[in-house]
């Protein structure tokens, strides 16, 4: 999945969370989607990063143990 795949999945989403080592950045997508929103699911490659979890209108990019544990209890 490339950023038209990105831009695909976040405009359906109201809330992106990215985690990218230990920094966490929030994002609301529910009116638009930023390019800065789509390079955040995105790695080097250009390929989105994984894991990737959808929960209703969220979409989690990364992992961070404490995000999960609050998110998928």
């Amino acid at each position: 999945m490339q950023a038209e795949d990105a831009r695909q999945l976040l405009e359906k989403a109201s809330r992106l969370i990215a985690i990218k080592g230990k920094k966490v950045s929030e994002y609301s997508v529910s009116k638009s989607v930023s390019e800065e929103a789509i390079a955040a699911t995105l790695g080097p490659t250009g390929n989105m990063r994984a894991p990737l979890v959808r929960l209703g209108k969220t979409i989690i990019v990364g992992f961070n143990e404490e995000i999960y544990s609050a998110y998928l209890g």
